[in-house]
């Protein structure tokens, strides 16, 4: 008998946005897949589910997902995650790979989905994004009525960034914390500041949700949307 492969989003960080599906399907698998960027690194979203789920008996696999800017690094650190996932279904185990938000936004699964997914049965569980947790915290709408949004995976160039304001009503820049300065700049020159929300480490002890306030520090788990 063959494993079935599970993708399972925890929610952006704090544990009470677990949902009870995910928690559920979490306590019945044999195997949990830990996505980190490397050995030994600590993975949030395994904190969260060590908050709300049973976990004693399940077997804890670590799969690198390498953050090399070198492309052949990174291909072979998904090569060996998908292996050592593979090697579990293969010996009837059901495995379920954790991620932070939503399992089909940005998630190192998807690699391995593709590899997999005409040899094993896989499911999808979602999870609360970030953007959408820390909209609710700070009481304000990603788009109403019919207004239409664009999320960006991180700040890759002026032009682009630009484009966005001027074709999209919401504009949601994820990964942003390392580009913040560049970011502010831009949106000084549209006059876009007063309608910029910061949203940092959503859900985590250090959050900070409120104004862009260019001399506070950024970390990587940080999200503007601008409306």
């Amino acid at each position: 008998m063959r494993g079935t492969l599970l993708g399972i989003g925890v929610g952006p960080g704090d544990p009470e946005l677990m949902t009870i599906k995910a928690v559920r399907a979490i306590e019945h698998v044999d195997v949990l897949a830990i996505p980190v960027s490397a050995a030994e690194e600590k993975s949030i979203a395994f904190e969260i589910v060590q908050e709300v789920c049973d976990i004693k008996d399940k077997v804890i696999l670590p799969v690198v997902f390498s953050m090399s800017r070198v492309k052949e690094e990174r291909l072979q650190s998904r090569k060996k995650a998908v292996e050592r996932v593979k090697k579990e279904l293969e010996a009837g185990r059901t495995v379920a790979m954790i991620a932070l938000g939503d399992i089909g936004i940005y998630s190192t699964f998807m690699y391995v989905k593709k590899e997999l997914e005409t040899e094993f049965l896989i499911k999808m569980i979602p999870g609360i994004p970030s953007f959408c947790a820390g909209a609710s915290k700070a009481l304000i709408s990603v788009v109403e009525g019919r207004e239409s949004f664009v999320v960006m995976p991180s700040f890759q160039d002026s032009e682009q960034f630009v484009q966005a304001l001027q074709q999209y009503d919401t504009v949601i820049v994820m990964k942003a914390g390392r580009k913040m300065k560049e970011i502010y700049d831009l949106l000084l020159k549209w006059n876009r500041l007063d309608q910029t929300t910061v949203i940092a480490n959503c859900g985590m002890p250090s959050e900070y949700i409120g104004s862009f306030d260019v001399n506070r520090e950024y970390g990587y788990f940080t999200t503007l949307i601008i409306k």
